[in-house]
């Protein structure tokens, strides 16, 4: 598809979308919620709401995409700075590399931060970070392309 194509007019996600995304009960793990999920993905557009229950991510590195964290509920570790042990280079589901993102066994150094609700956390491009969530918490993550 042509960058043309990918282009989303205005679109409002309001108080009360997001009302009826947070009323789904929790489950264990990390997903994407519905609908905003399929709305941000038909629409291109560049935020999400996640939620995470007792979730520990991967350490990453997005080398040209930024993430701005909003937290609607709970609270969330992150680990952010520090020196990737053991890098690799991402494979997609397809089984392709993505060389946009770098990932971790494990992340040494790094900065603790507790992102509770109605926070807000930057991670510039080119940042490693981690989290990890006991209980249950959702965010919306916004992603900021950087040149």
């Amino acid at each position: 598809m042509d960058e043309e194509s990918k282009k989303t007019l205005s679109f409002l996600f309001s108080k009360e979308d997001v009302n009826v995304v947070l009323a789904q009960i929790p489950t264990e793990g990390k997903k994407m919620l519905e609908p905003l999920k399929h709305v941000a993905d038909s629409n291109y557009l560049p935020f999400n709401i996640i939620e995470l229950t007792e979730h520990t991510n991967k350490v990453e590195v997005h080398k040209y995409m930024s993430d701005m964290w909003f937290c609607l509920e709970g609270e969330v570790r992150f680990f952010c700075g520090g020196i990737m042990k053991e890098p690799y280079t991402r494979v997609r589901a397809d089984g392709t590399l993505d060389e946009t993102e770098i990932r971790a066994k494990e992340l040494k150094d790094a900065k603790e931060i507790m992102v509770k609700q109605g926070d807000w956390l930057w991670i510039p491009a080119g940042e490693p970070h981690q989290h990890i969530t006991r209980g249950t918490a959702r965010l919306m993550i916004i992603k900021v392309p950087q040149n």
